[in-house]
């Protein structure tokens, strides 16, 4: 295999790489696996940290999620807010309303854009609800 690939292999690991060489792919597999844990690295970091660190920069988020965290005093008001965001209703509307009053934050909209995100969080404000945009 490596004069297949016209790499040079120094002496001192000829007898390794020739060892390599005889072993079948489920071996090697196994063999990494098994460095990897005794010398608590991974092959593929190095792959993943060059691919995070060219794709970073270039992607920016351009979808959004909006979360009811809290619902405030106003729960007529922030269930009104939900039927007009989603377009659910009243009895559906009013359920997220309840789930989000007893503590579990409820997906009110999801896959918008950052300005649709932030008018919906507005009217959320000003029914006295607190919404997170994820």
């Amino acid at each position: 295999m490596a004069e297949e690939n016209n790499v040079e292999v120094p002496e001192k690991f000829q007898k390794l790489v020739s060892e390599i060489e005889k072993m079948s792919v489920v071996e090697l597999a196994e063999l990494v696996k098994v460095l990897e844990g005794k010398f608590g690295v991974s092959a593929a970091a190095p792959v993943a940290v060059v691919a995070a660190g060219a794709a970073a920069p270039a992607e920016e988020k351009t979808s959004f999620n909006v979360e009811l965290k809290e619902v405030g005093a106003q729960k007529i008001e922030v269930i009104k807010v939900v039927r007009d965001v989603t377009a659910k209703g009243l009895k559906e509307s009013k359920d997220l309303v309840d789930a989000a009053a007893a503590g579990t934050a409820q997906l009110v909209k999801e896959g918008v854009k950052k300005e649709e995100a932030d008018e919906i969080a507005k009217k959320f404000a000003a029914a006295g609800a607190k919404v997170e945009i994820k």
